[in-house]
């Protein structure tokens, strides 16, 4: 997957889920989200965790910004906050068409920027630099070559 003449574009947002979503909710939006990004050159990951989400949309500026006004329009999402969005020299996840994570962990605390919730993403105000620290360090430990790539891809 390469850059386009548009530069590349990486793209932090967090939304609720209006309905509860079943394992197999999850597993057919991400089958068809991994066929749509790998079409328009887009990569990423999904962390879900009880009924919220962090995605991180990572390609050619006018891909991921016409992805980020699907899934703005997408009723299955409410509360969708842009949390970063940032021009990048090189992708994080180059060969995730979409990673996905429930964000769960037996030890949570070993995960640097672990979270037990996503609520304070919620609020209207800006994140704030401690939030956006933690989104960092959450999606570096998340691209660290030793994790496994156990359900990611």
């Amino acid at each position: 997957m390469g850059s386009s003449a548009d530069g590349l574009l990486s793209v932090v947002y967090s939304s609720t889920a209006t309905n509860a979503m079943s394992g197999a909710d999850l597993e057919g939006l991400l089958a068809v989200s991994r066929e749509t990004n790998a079409r328009t050159d887009v990569t990423g990951m999904l962390l879900h965790r009880s009924g919220r989400f962090i995605q991180v949309l990572e390609g050619p500026a006018s891909s991921v910004l016409d992805r980020m006004s699907h899934i703005t329009a997408d009723s299955r999402h409410r509360d969708i906050r842009t949390l970063i969005e940032e021009p990048i020299q090189e992708r994080q996840f180059p060969e995730w068409t979409m990673g996905y994570t429930t964000g769960s962990t037996s030890d949570g605390a070993a995960i640097p920027g672990y979270r037990a919730t996503f609520d304070d993403l919620t609020v209207e105000e800006e994140p704030d630099s401690t939030t956006i620290r933690a989104l960092r360090e959450l999606i570096r430990w998340y691209t660290t070559p030793s994790r496994s790539d156990t359900g990611r891809r």
